[in-house]
């Protein structure tokens, strides 16, 4: 399924697609349809599936659908910049694949975490499949408090790393590598911390480049005849996916964005202000910055 939605704009599959689908409809199957056509709604599907790739590009692909069983829609859209792409891969490759002090299962756990802070129902789909896959307790995917209590404590860091970053002190280093039965190594806290930081940036890239959901993700697929497409592009009507990014985020993303609608607010006092008295612009920048830090309220633990 995933490989004719890639390749249905190719005449030399056409023939095997047309064989396929008469067999299908003899035996009367029903077979889900993509919602949508291409890898982003913002980049037309010519523009990403082009001909005559040369041969580093296509190795990139190939690389990609060897390790992974699939070239998705990250790496479609990603290839139009080849460079950068071979970057991503390798760094990606080593933090999933590679020999490392976190077993896998915590990887992919890790980059879900990180993906739901952002409300990326694109990589949190995709990381469940991967968490499920390579062996990981089901039961887990109901939320942090199912999971053991070491995975717990990295909620509190992964929230400041996803919304806050410059608010990270020596102290929750600390507390996370305290020695007990709950407590991390340094390779594996450097390890978590990078993934953090990995996917806080990929799920960025996702949601600004509006990359649809894979056409074997919910949200990427119907039983019905194509509708029009829904503002909500990325799979996030998905019961079991929003509860379980309400399960990790709490109550974050309502604060961070209650956080956002008051700073815009002062930001506005401030810009009527400027009608009353002239102020210089390192002034402007001066108040901006105290407003912002006042705003924030967050108390380091």
């Amino acid at each position: 399924m995933r490989v004719a939605a890639t390749m249905d704009n190719r005449p030399d599959y056409l023939t095997c697609d047309e064989w396929q689908m008469a067999r299908i409809k003899e035996r009367k199957v029903k077979i889900p349809q993509p919602l949508g056509q291409g890898s982003s709604s913002f980049i037309p599907v010519k523009e990403i599936l082009q001909e005559g790739l040369d041969d580093a590009e296509r190795q990139l692909f190939i690389e990609a659908f060897v390790s992974t069983g699939r070239v998705d829609n990250v790496t479609m859209v990603m290839g139009l910049h080849p460079q950068y792409l071979d970057s991503f891969w390798k760094t990606q490759y080593y933090l999933l694949q590679m020999d490392g002090p976190l077993p896998y299962h915590y990887r992919h756990y890790v980059a879900i975490m990180a993906a739901a802070r952002h409300q990326c129902s694109y990589l949190v789909n995709l990381h469940i499949n991967e968490f499920l896959q390579v062996g990981g307790n089901p039961v887990w995917l109901n939320g942090l408090n199912f999971v053991p209590q070491k995975m717990r404590n990295l909620n509190e860091i992964n929230k400041i790393l996803a919304h806050r970053p410059w608010l990270i002190t020596k102290e929750h280093i600390e507390n996370l590598l305290k020695a007990g039965e709950n407590s991390w190594t340094l390779a594996e806290l450097i390890h978590a911390v990078v993934l953090l930081t990995h996917y806080h940036s990929l799920a960025s890239f996702v949601l600004g480049c509006s990359i649809r959901p894979e056409v074997d993700q919910e949200g990427g697929y119907t039983f019905r005849p194509p509708s029009p497409p829904s503002p909500r592009s990325h799979g996030s009507d998905s019961p079991r996916i929003a509860t379980l990014e309400e399960a990790v985020n709490g109550n974050g993303a309502r604060d961070a964005l209650c956080e956002v609608e008051v700073l815009m607010e002062k930001m506005k006092v401030l810009q009527e202000g400027r009608q009353d008295e002239e102020a210089s612009q390192e002034e402007m920048a001066t108040r901006f910055e105290k407003e912002k830090w006042e705003s924030l309220l967050v108390t380091p633990t």
